[in-house]
């Protein structure tokens, strides 16, 4: 197990390094120039190039990719090219919000796919099932940045329930998460389902209730714990999925997260901005995945890590 953890931490930073240099150099052939952007069409040649040297912008690719890399080494994103703050700092104040949305999210899904799924499968081939395998076909088809703006024009603008916008308090989050947790939920819910009649016939199931064990029992300690082994890799993928979903969500309700902090940080050129963003990312993206083998081990003690 320990030779395990400290394999997949071995691989962590290439694959890293592979994110942030694919980022660095495709964001650099993003047509546009910053300088432009800041400044308008309009400036003089002169202030143009001024400007461009202030920043850093008239250095070879290779030598600005160069002073990146020994940014990074040292814990330093650089400076915002438009904000003309720290990366860092910019990137922190908005990184609560867009945790907060995505465990938001994230308990959305699991609180309606686990319910649903396991009555779809008790209640196999019945209308529950079938109406739990509609609403995973629903929701799989249907995009937040459709989903989003209907949710807020039906329940905010003409019911007046909830916030159309903003982050505040706990109104403000039900919106964006039902967005986002939304398909997420319909994958849980048909692979949840899937891997409980997977294991309903089997032998120790079966051992279970011959024992004399009641339903509940038999459902909660023996088939659903066998069964999550398939719903923690698939949280522990969608978790990287709810971070770069959350772009579009965060940007329909104007909430202030890393998200919305890109787009922007995109429209305006800025590649500091941008490539910051991105760690974080895929960052979190790494790290939920490396955590997520880890509680594999704690859902099924059977699994072996040995080469």
């Amino acid at each position: 197990m320990k030779r395990y953890i400290l394999h997949r931490l071995l691989l962590l930073a290439p694959a890293l390094f592979g994110a942030l240099t694919l980022v660095f150099f495709l964001i650099h052939l993003v047509p546009g120039d910053p300088v432009e952007v800041m400044l308008g069409e309009t400036a003089s040649a002169v202030d143009k190039g001024e400007l461009r040297r202030q920043l850093g912008l008239d250095q070879p690719l290779m030598i600005r990719y160069a002073g990146f890399l020994a940014g990074l080494a040292r814990g330093d994103l650089g400076k915002s090219l438009y904000e003309n703050a720290s990366v860092s700092e910019l990137v922190g104040a908005r990184l609560p919000a867009t945790v907060e949305l995505t465990l938001s999210a994230m308990i959305v899904a699991v609180a309606i796919a686990f319910p649903l799924a396991t009555l779809a499968a008790i209640k196999r081939d019945s209308w529950i099932d079938r109406g739990a395998l509609f609403f995973s076909l629903l929701g799989l088809s249907l995009p937040n940045f459709w989903l989003g703006p209907l949710l807020m024009i039906t329940v905010s603008i003409q019911l007046g329930w909830l916030p159309v916008s903003g982050r505040g308090g706990f109104s403000h989050l039900i919106l964006p998460s039902l967005t986002l947790g939304m398909a997420m939920a319909a994958i849980l819910t048909r692979i949840l389902r899937a891997s409980l009649l997977r294991i309903v016939n089997m032998d120790y199931i079966k051992a279970a209730r011959a024992k004399g064990l009641g339903e509940p029992a038999v459902w909660l300690k023996h088939m659903l714990r066998n069964a999550l082994l398939p719903i923690v890799t698939i949280m522990g993928l969608q978790f990287g999925s709810l971070l770069a979903g959350s772009i579009i969500t965060e940007t329909i309700f104007s909430w202030p997260g890393i998200g919305r902090l890109t787009v922007q940080a995109i429209q305006t050129r800025d590649y500091p901005l941008v490539q910051g963003c991105v760690l974080v990312v895929a960052t979190s993206y790494l790290v939920v995945n490396f955590f997520t083998d880890i509680i594999y081990k704690l859902v099924d003690p059977r699994i072996s890590y040995e080469k």
